[in-house]
């Protein structure tokens, strides 16, 4: 038992997990421009509940950023490497972006509200594809413990972020002092403090190049056997077909297409319930009685310390227990959290109740990402991490936005019985963990095969 929680010290102490902290800080705080503080400028200018929701649309550029995720496994741009350079350069975009903001106000510019918001989750989506390759590359293959200690450091820096610094926009709200649309200022220096994490690291080294150069000789070959003769043409298509077709392939290879279809079902079913609670959960505080300022020390800041200390505790978990355990638990844990609210809206307004749930979803939430992201990790291949990461992660996004940007429907049509709610989102996760059960053999084969090449 010492000998394991020496080994597990070990791998928390390692430097390359405060860099992959400090990257999650970056990537979770675009969420609360466009997600939290965006919510509650709407809400307080008086949009509907079912409006709120389907503003939250503009999130699906987190569920398509596969579609040009295969450009940042290829493309390298002329400062800070391939992968901070893309990082550096889509954080000056958020900030720009978030400047704009400031200037507008929401009687006037809502629809130009909504285009640069959306903007702003184009470039978000597009950092996080350099921000998890990072993560992917920086660890080694077989370094499977580190994996999941970099996903729990990935994880408490993603909630640093959208909690802890995301309580600071409802903090400055209830002064009369300030204007949502000012606050915006505020967060753009935040966004711009966070880009000194992509000057101060180094560039990942990888064995990216060959692997690529191999799979563009082996398209080039294949090309001219069919006919292809000109070399120009043959190599301008073997470079396409590995840039855009290779990463696809090559997971559907290595994992078989049962397995990998199995794996696609669950990642977008597992968070399902999560994200309708989480759509509407600022609506919710605000409709039964709370305040910006109880907003901010509960929902956030609360729930930012819980997270970061489960993410961690869940990293542990996975490393002593493996990720098939980890995904489970946090499953089941995360649909009974959604039960809390469901006895918070018959309560009302108590801020002990209010603390509690937080508590508890903060738990089950950072408990269950944790394990998400160390299993989509665990399945990557290092010469199109990027591509396969963001294939993964933006089909749990995808049911995450798509389908949970109606929740203000849902709870409309539900005549706002938010009981009713919290219950049904609870029930969402059940699929997903019935898709888990099905795989666990080969969850179990894929760790067992990493760690006999340690």
């Amino acid at each position: 038992m010492q000998h394991q929680f020496s080994h597990i010290l070990r791998v928390y102490r390692d430097r390359r997990l405060l860099n992959v902290f400090l990257f999650g800080i970056a990537s979770g705080f675009p969420w609360v421009m466009i997600g939290s503080a965006m919510t509650a400028w709407l809400k307080e200018d008086g949009l509907s509940r079912s409006a709120i929701g389907f503003f939250g649309s503009i999130f699906i550029a987190y569920s398509i950023n596969f579609l040009w995720s295969p450009l940042l496994d290829r493309i390298k741009l002329p400062y800070l490497g391939l992968r901070r350079g893309w990082i550096f350069t889509t954080q000056i975009g958020i900030v720009v972006s978030c400047c704009i903001l400031a200037t507008m106000d929401i009687s006037n510019s809502l629809y130009m509200i909504a285009i640069v918001s959306f903007g702003i989750a184009l470039l978000s989506a597009t950092q996080d594809i350099a921000i998890d390759a990072y993560r992917i590359d920086v660890i080694h293959p077989n370094e499977k413990d580190k994996m999941a200690g970099a996903a729990s450091m990935a994880t408490a820096g993603w909630w640093t972020g959208y909690g802890g610094l995301g309580a600071i926009p409802f903090f400055i709200a209830d002064s009369p002092d300030w204007q949502w649309s000012e606050i915006y200022y505020v967060l753009a220096a935040i966004m711009a403090v966070l880009m000194l994490n992509a000057l101060l690291v180094k560039e990942p080294i990888t064995q990216r190049e060959k692997t690529q150069e191999k799979a563009e000789a082996e398209y080039e070959e294949w090309l001219q056997e069919k006919g292809q003769v000109d070399s120009k043409w043959s190599a301008v298509n073997s470079w396409l077909l590995v840039t855009v077709v290779e990463p696809f392939r090559d997971f559907f290879t290595r994992n078989g297409t049962r397995f990998a279809l199995a794996i696609i079902m669950f990642i977008f079913l597992f968070k399902m319930g999560e994200a309708f609670l989480g759509r509407m959960s600022i609506v919710f505080y605000k409709e039964i009685g709370f305040s910006n300022a109880d907003i901010g020390a509960i929902s956030k800041m609360l729930n930012w310390w819980v997270t970061i200390v489960f993410a961690v505790i869940g990293g542990m978990v996975n490393i002593r227990y493996g990720i098939y355990r980890g995904l489970l638990t946090g499953g089941i844990a995360m649909a009974a959290s959604n039960l809390m609210f469901a006895w918070m809206a018959a309560v009302g307004p108590d801020k002990a109740l209010f603390a509690a749930t937080v508590f508890v979803d903060g738990f089950t939430a950072a408990w269950s990402s944790v394990a998400l992201v160390a299993f989509i990790s665990l399945l990557c291949n290092q010469a199109f991490s990027a591509s396969q990461y963001a294939l993964m992660a933006s089909l749990g996004v995808l049911g995450r936005t798509s389908l949970a940007s109606a929740s203000g429907v849902l709870v409309d049509w539900m005549d706002g019985n938010w009981q009713a709610f919290f219950v049904l989102t609870a029930l969402m996760v059940i699929p997903s963990l019935l898709f888990l059960y099905a795989i666990r053999d080969r969850i179990h084969a894929l760790e067992a095969r990493n760690n006999a090449t340690l």
